[in-house]
């Protein structure tokens, strides 16, 4: 009997439609001879699932006609009902990127109702999408990050030149729970500092103030199972705009290469690092780790612990220069949490 499972994506953050699109990614991955496969899609209180004959009608796209054929998710145990007949899950593969599905909140729910996922557990989860905690946190052991400030709505602003002085320019000003540069400056001057700021606090209640370090940006998909490690050949970015924004990562206009021009040596460390990261997180399933050369020197710049797995995201790149099927990584996935 095929295992049944969900695809759960959508949630409450601006990246909402970015996760739909991530969640046709997976679904067009996922080995339909194995799997029986449903997208859950979550938006506030309304959570519906979009059963398997009626998405691959629809060529994976989730749009507005499809989700009037949607079914209401029981919240009680996360089963829907179509037709008469009731639908459970074996296993869920997270792909919100946001709130609440990658900081914690849905995994508490799965770990409460006892199904299976894919990612990591509420504590590496609530640590992750807290960028600024995440990243002070793994500076204690040897991590090298940038030299930052976090802000909280409510709290008195420390003043623009203050700021300014304290980590240089330019700098970045980004909201500290948002992804997919939602929020995110590149300020050159104190009179940009506030309105960046303003603009990051749209996002959420915690901001971020971090100095800019220049140098080659590259990042690494790696994940383990009981009786493996894979780390990724690493994918070099070479945007056009000011930094990596929004229409650099979703509009085309980056060069992503994989594997990245740097010197073998490096390529190693970094995998290894990514790797040790990963245990030291108690991560799980897959995650990718962003990271910018300076010198000799590896940065840590964020972790993200539900990637995005649209055809031409990082990961699926990763995956094909390593000369590896991604229907079989998510198959390794899935499986390891039975084994």
């Amino acid at each position: 009997m095929k295992r049944k499972i969900a695809i759960i994506a959508g949630g409450d953050s601006s990246e909402h439609e970015v996760s739909l699109r991530s969640a046709a990614g997976l679904y067009s991955f996922m080995d339909k001879e194995r799997y029986e496969v449903t997208v859950v899609v979550l938006k506030g209180k309304e959570w519906v699932a979009v059963p398997d004959d009626v998405l691959s009608r629809s060529q994976s796209e989730l749009n507005d006609e499809l989700m009037t054929q949607a079914c209401p998710i029981d919240k009680n145990d996360f089963s829907y009902t179509r037709e008469g007949a009731r639908y459970t899950f074996d296993f869920a593969y997270i792909t919100i990127h946001g709130t609440p599905g990658e900081n914690g909140v849905l995994q508490g729910y799965l770990d409460m109702i006892g199904l299976p996922y894919s990612c990591c557990g509420v504590l590496a989860a609530a640590l992750t999408f807290n960028k600024y905690a995440c990243n002070h946190y793994l500076s204690y052991f040897g991590f090298h990050i940038s030299k930052s400030m976090m802000l909280r709505a409510g709290q008195k602003l420390p003043n623009a030149p203050k700021i300014a002085e304290t980590l240089g320019l330019p700098c970045f000003i980004k909201s500290n729970v948002g992804g997919s540069s939602f929020g995110c400056t590149k300020v050159k001057s104190v009179e940009e500092v506030y309105p960046a700021i303003e603009r990051a606090f749209k996002e959420g209640d915690e901001v971020i103030c971090e100095a800019y370090m220049k140098g080659t940006e590259v990042t690494c998909g790696v994940y383990k199972t009981k009786d493996k490690a894979v780390a990724f050949p690493i994918t070099e970015v070479v945007t056009h705009n000011e930094f990596f924004d929004y229409d650099a990562k979703y509009k085309g206009e980056v060069d992503e290469i994989t594997p990245a021009r740097i010197p073998d040596e490096l390529r190693d460390k970094i995998q290894a690092e990514t790797l040790r990261l990963y245990d030291i997180l108690g991560a799980q399933g897959i995650i990718r780790v962003d990271w910018i050369i300076t010198g000799n020197q590896i940065n840590l710049l964020e972790v993200n612990t539900t990637p995005g797995m649209t055809p031409t995201s990082f990961i699926p790149q990763q995956v094909r220069a390593a000369g590896l099927d991604i229907k079989d990584v998510l198959t390794d996935i899935i499986e390891n949490k039975f084994n």
